[in-house]
């Protein structure tokens, strides 16, 4: 996580450096040219308040899925960023650029709160309850708000993270009594 907060930072750096040039790997709305930026505009801003706004959630949620393993957080990064991108292509205006890392991070939040509800272990529910204490109030973030925020991207990512727990945590259907039982055979 430090190494790809390290990263988000350099980008920007670069970005400033050269007038704002990788902005235009931002998702373009509406436009086909746009959808591959879905993977690129996680780890852009539109500068540096911006993505200080960005860092601690990032560092912090980004931890605790990674806690969960390399596999978890890739999986549920990936559906976040894919749900946050194709939300934020689709909803907001035509003509308008969608930048930054926050659709990611509210993926990363509903994931950590809402594993617990299909995996039923008690750590993921105290994390989870933890996670809805500190971060909840950013929830308010998939209205629509303040002009220049994507709520649209926010919301894609929330979807996407409770997506990603569905599928990595939910239980899957009881076996058959008969077919539990140990040293049973079927009737066939």
């Amino acid at each position: 996580m430090v190494a790809l907060l390290a990263a988000l930072w350099l980008l920007e750096v670069v970005d400033q450096l050269s007038g704002g040039a990788l902005d235009a790997y931002g998702i373009e709305a509406r436009e086909l040219d746009g959808l591959p930026e879905i993977f690129t505009a996680p780890f852009l801003h539109a500068g540096f308040e911006h993505l200080l706004s960005n860092t601690v959630p990032f560092a912090v949620l980004g931890f605790l899925v990674l806690l969960g393993g390399v596999a978890r957080w890739l999986l549920s990064s990936l559906t976040s960023i894919v749900s946050s991108g194709l939300f934020a292509w689709l909803l907001t205006p035509a003509g308008t650029v969608v930048l930054g890392a926050s659709g990611l991070v509210f993926g990363w939040l509903t994931y950590l709160v809402v594993r617990g509800v299909w995996s039923r272990r008690p750590i993921q529910v105290l994390v989870g309850l933890a996670v809805l204490l500190v971060y909840g109030s950013l929830i308010w973030g998939v209205l629509p708000g303040a002009a220049g925020i994507s709520w649209q991207a926010h919301l894609g990512g929330a979807v996407g993270g409770v997506l990603a727990a569905w599928l990595l945590h939910r239980r899957r259907a009881a076996a058959p009594a008969a077919a539990r039982r140990v040293g049973q055979t079927s009737s066939w």
